[in-house]
């Protein structure tokens, strides 16, 4: 009897590139090679959801990770240099940013370290809340992110950060490129100094240590050297109660300002002449030849609205979202007075103090702008109102009495109006084309540096004159400066670099003081690199968090015949002075009848993951491999690997040398498997993705299409034989068919199509809460 049990098997339209098992559930994330994101569920391999690639996100999959808690799935695109962090309820983005080098690996862990501070300081309420008013709430239509954060305790919230308990997304790229930002969101260390290309990534759970591989390239003609490195980041395992709590308020500021465009639902040509000053042919005709007073009463209208949905967003938007961002950045600048806990990690009181005074120069413009629509409402009301009269006289209409009253003040008041703002203006011919300034508001909300067309009038505004003639309040820090020539926009760039400094600077303090433990060349990649996507390829990387140990796991290149090698370090680097190097041999357990010596290897190890923290999930593949001859899945329980502890003391690293080069000296250890391995009839195995938690593995074929999922502990053995008996009934696909044509398979991956593969019919969505 088999030792697994398979639940499903499927043959996909699209090469699979990627598999991450959820952590907590029985889900499992597919990326392909068009770039699409999948997720199946673990009975018969059944599609839950597909997220299509797309030309603003991008459509190159080059990594993918889960949160711990299995709520969200990341993934990095390397054409547009973005990670994406995307539920997992549904195939919807929660939330992206951008980096600066294309994502070759990620890694999503969390703290488990528990100590009397931590746990108190977990336990208690945010203090900020007993002492200062509760923040209003920003408004349904804010963006996603930042809305969440409004709401304390929300669904939302819980789902986006997860528990107050920190978490960290370690993200690898080319180029040495290596960063951590907490909570998947806010970007909490910049790590420089590690050589090549990320491979694998491995953060111990009580953040004292970073585990990296590379791929070095040497020099173009040479074959890379795959090097590991341990770098210490004890001042994280240091500070870490103060670094989650920074982290926490810096991932509340960043998502403020990342509101999204809201636009109103006013006809867009009309729109178009309100904010930018400027109509299209058709509406120029119209304006100039076709004004009827129906056509004037609809323009006096159109623009009333219009003016009325910005004052309302500026109110709802700019106004709370600026309120939030003090209150945040207040409670920093108090964090940041405490040096002895925060001055270490880069959190600096005037980096804070200048991004609160550029929120407050914001604040100043939006509440200009506030003003200057309220006062072109009440002009253009009064312009129209005299049109409208002027226009019905002109069509010998009959004047209502109420509109027929013009005082002398109002006939003064429209003459100043018309004077005012029916100029021409030369100096802008070039700039916006030949029209008169008119319109006040839309200066504000262009992105661009020039300076406003029509400032406010300072002149007469007795407190901005005694502010330019008092030097000392001029520079007084009590008061945001005022920018009058700018623009909105202008402001609001401003704010938000002065900000992104703010943010940047913990990150590259937090950056600066990991330095390097340990480096070791292990041995020389692959120099003609094959189509294989690299997630598929060792070595692979594990963090036992119980005893605190880092696994690496890899095979040299050296020979065909794979020997499996196991290095151990402690994550404490001043706790890993022996190398903890040893190499495992297959023997051979298939046929007993077979007189063999225990120092000769029977089987070569194809992939291998760690199942969890005792075993190792192993795809073997005899070394002999003839036509015929099946692969076999099978479970390395690492009891049997570490019969002898001093047995891997015995091998000394010569650091002048490669690994590879001093792989005779390293101990081996020949392991014959008893019960836990099943032979993979009819499939050309290749790759394997696991999760010991969960118990479940899948596995791929070499052809990248065709998947099959096994649980790996079954306790019920009637059920395991009967699941035996409707395979013999079902035929597989695979062996000499694997690389059928699928001409007649529904090609729709784009939209996440895939086909069962037992009867051939499409397969249909289905929800998670199923």
């Amino acid at each position: 009897m088999p030792a697994f049990r398979q639940v499903g098997e499927k043959q996909l339209p699209q090469e699979i590139i990627f598999m991450a098992w959820s952590p907590k559930r029985d889900l499992i994330a597919l990326a392909n090679k068009v770039g699409e994101v999948l997720l199946h569920r673990l009975a018969n391999f059944q599609r839950v959801w597909s997220l299509p690639p797309n030309e603003n996100t991008g459509k190159e999959v080059t990594a993918l990770a889960w949160r711990p808690d299995g709520k969200i799935l990341a993934f990095g695109l390397a054409d547009t240099k973005r990670v994406i962090l995307c539920d997992a309820e549904k195939p919807e983005s929660l939330h992206s940013f951008s980096v600066d080098a294309p994502i070759t690996y990620m890694h999503w862990m969390e703290v488990t370290e528990e100590s009397s501070v931590l746990t108190s300081f977990y336990n208690a309420e945010d203090e900020s809340n007993l002492l200062l008013p509760k923040l209003p709430a920003l408004p349904k239509n804010y963006s996603t992110t930042a809305k969440i954060f409004s709401e304390e305790k929300s669904d939302e919230i819980m789902k986006l950060l997860g528990d107050v308990r920190l978490n960290a997304l370690v993200l690898g790229g080319s180029s040495g490129f290596i960063e951590v930002y907490a909570y998947g969101m806010y970007k909490i260390a910049t790590v420089t100094g590690v050589a090549g290309s990320c491979l694998g990534l491995c953060f111990s759970s009580d953040l004292k240590s970073l585990s990296v591989i590379t791929e070095v390239q040497v020099s173009p003609d040479s074959a890379p050297e795959i090097t590991y490195f341990q770098l210490d980041t004890s001042l994280l395992s240091v500070y870490l109660p103060e670094v989650t709590r920074m982290a926490r308020k810096f991932t509340h500021i960043s998502t403020l300002l990342q509101e999204k465009n809201t636009t109103t639902s006013v006809q867009d040509e009309f729109m178009q002449l309100l904010l930018w000053g400027k109509a299209s042919l058709e509406l120029q005709a119209l304006l100039m030849n076709q004004l009827t007073v129906k056509g004037l009463k609809k323009l006096g209208q159109s623009i009333e609205s219009s003016y009325s949905s910005i004052q309302k967003l500026v109110i709802s938007h700019l106004q709370s979202g600026s309120e939030a961002l003090l209150y945040h950045l207040s409670e920093l600048k108090g964090m940041a007075s405490w040096k002895q806990k925060y001055e270490s990690l880069g959190l600096d009181a005037a980096g804070i103090e200048d991004a609160i005074t550029a929120v407050g120069s914001f604040i100043l413009k939006a509440n200009e702008l506030l003003q200057v629509i309220d006062s072109s409402m009440k002009n253009f009301k009064a312009f129209f109102r005299w049109l409208y009269v002027a226009m019905l006289r002109m069509s010998e209409d009959h004047v209502l009495p109420e509109l027929n009253k013009m005082t002398q003040k109002d006939i003064t008041f429209v003459a100043d109006f018309l004077t005012e703002h029916f100029n021409e203006a030369p100096e802008l011919y070039n700039r916006k084309g030949k029209y008169f300034n008119v319109e006040r508001v839309g200066q504000y909300l262009k992105d661009e540096d020039d300076d406003l067309v029509s400032p406010p009038n300072t002149e007469g505004n007795q407190w901005f004159n005694f502010l330019q003639n008092s030097t000392h309040l001029k520079e007084s820090p009590l008061l945001f400066p005022y920018y009058p020539p700018k623009s909105l926009h202008f402001v609001k760039r401003r704010m938000e670099g002065i900000i992104d400094q703010c943010l940047q600077k913990p990150a590259d303090v937090i950056g600066k003081s990991v330095h390097q433990a340990v480096c070791m060349p292990l041995y020389k990649g692959s120099k003609s690199e094959d189509s294989t996507p690299r997630l598929f390829k060792l070595p692979f990387m594990w963090n036992d968090k119980s005893s605190n140990l880092h696994y690496v796991l890899f095979t040299m290149l050296e020979s065909s015949l794979s020997k499996i090698y196991i290095l151990r370090r402690h994550t404490d680097v001043s706790r890993s002075a022996n190398n903890g190097l040893l190499a495992v041999d297959f023997g051979n357990f298939l046929n007993n009848s077979i007189n063999e010596s225990s120092d000769t290897s029977f089987y070569s190890c194809v992939d291998a993951h760690f199942y969890d923290d005792e075993t190792i999930t192993v795809v073997l593949k005899e070394n002999a491999e003839q036509e015929g001859k099946e692969r076999i899945l099978a479970q390395l329980p690492l009891s049997s690997v570490y019969v002898d502890e001093d047995q891997e003391r015995e091998f000394s690293l010569n650091s002048s040398k490669r690994l590879d080069e001093q792989s005779d000296d390293i101990p081996t250890r020949t392991v014959f498997l008893e019960s836990q391995w099943r032979v993979l009839e009819n499939m050309k195995a290749q790759y394997v993705a696991v999760n010991g938690i969960r118990k479940v593995s899948c596995v791929l074929s070499s052809n990248l299409r065709h998947v099959r999922v096994f649980e790996m502990d079954v306790e019920d053995d009637g059920e395991a034989e009967e699941e035996e008996e409707e395979e013999e009934t079902t035929p597989v696909v695979g062996g000499e068919h694997e690389e059928l044509n699928l001409s007649a398979v529904n090609h729709n991956s784009m939209c996440g199509g895939s086909v069962e593969v037992a009867d051939g019919t499409e397969e249909h969505e289905s929800s998670l809460d199923s």
